[in-house]
């Protein structure tokens, strides 16, 4: 029975697979020298990889260019991940900054969520961070985007933004089989909290009928500590208790020593 002919690019891969990085590299780099051929950008791909584990920094990283320049849909994408991540490692940050952006320029949408990700943590300042993490959030990858809106729902809570952080949280929650619900609930459910302290302050600070008052005063002073603020739920109880309105005082007392 003849032999079958096997490809070049497989011969390599399964030389590599056994740990003969040399004769693998020696494939690779005869099929990625050659512009005609059409397993040109795979090849550079695989030489970038033996490279890298040889110990062959800037060759590796070469080769990666070279798949990269031939904007293969597939292996192009991989070689400026291969790059970005190979500049990370030696914090060469806008680098790897650059390869993250080439990898958003090959298109290919399962490189984009990763992408995007990496350009808000290697960002330079908050609104690009912000930019970056909505954009991850926006391609509505079940992972990415749980992981994004919770970053950005920690930074919206600690400025003071839970409208923000709200809408965020809810984003995610809208794609489907998005991971981690219970975390993206919880934060909700905190970002709600927040909003919920800001009327109950803005009830209290506008006035109204001694029960309406009273019962602002009574919901805010009881909410805080669900957010570790004791010391501010002891001051909402005094103004209250403190309050010139003897009737406003008088039904804050009632409430309060409900407690008692």
């Amino acid at each position: 029975m003849p032999e079958v002919d096997t490809r070049p690019l497989d011969t390599a891969r399964k030389l590599a697979e056994a740990g003969d990085l040399d004769g693998a590299a020696a494939i690779f780099a005869e099929l990625a020298s050659d512009p005609a051929e059409p397993d040109r950008a795979q090849a550079a791909v695989g030489l970038a990889v033996v490279l890298e584990e040889s110990g062959d920094v800037p060759g590796a990283r070469t080769a990666a260019r070279t798949a990269l320049g031939t904007g293969h849909p597939e292996f192009a994408a991989q070689a400026a991940c291969l790059l970005a991540g190979s500049f990370e490692r030696e914090d060469l940050t806008d680098q790897a900054r650059a390869a993250w952006q080439a990898a958003l320029g090959v298109g290919n949408p399962a490189y984009v969520p990763l992408a995007h990700m990496a350009l808000a943590r290697l960002a330079t300042g908050d609104q690009e961070a912000e930019e970056a993490l909505r954009a991850a959030l926006a391609t509505a990858d079940p992972e990415i985007a749980s992981r994004a809106a919770q970053r950005l729902a920690e930074v919206f809570l600690e400025e003071g933004e839970a409208g923000e952080a709200a809408e965020v949280l809810l984003e995610a929650l809208s794609v489907p089989e998005v991971a981690d619900v219970p975390r993206l609930r919880v934060m909700l459910g905190i970002a709600h909290l927040e909003l919920a302290c800001a009327e109950l302050s803005a009830a209290i600070e506008e006035g109204g009928d001694v029960e309406t008052s009273a019962l602002a005063i009574e919901l805010l002073a009881r909410t805080l500590p669900l957010r570790g603020r004791d010391e501010d739920a002891e001051r909402v109880w005094r103004y209250g208790l403190e309050s010139t309105d003897e009737d406003l005082a008088a039904e804050v007392r009632l409430r309060l020593d409900r407690d008692a």
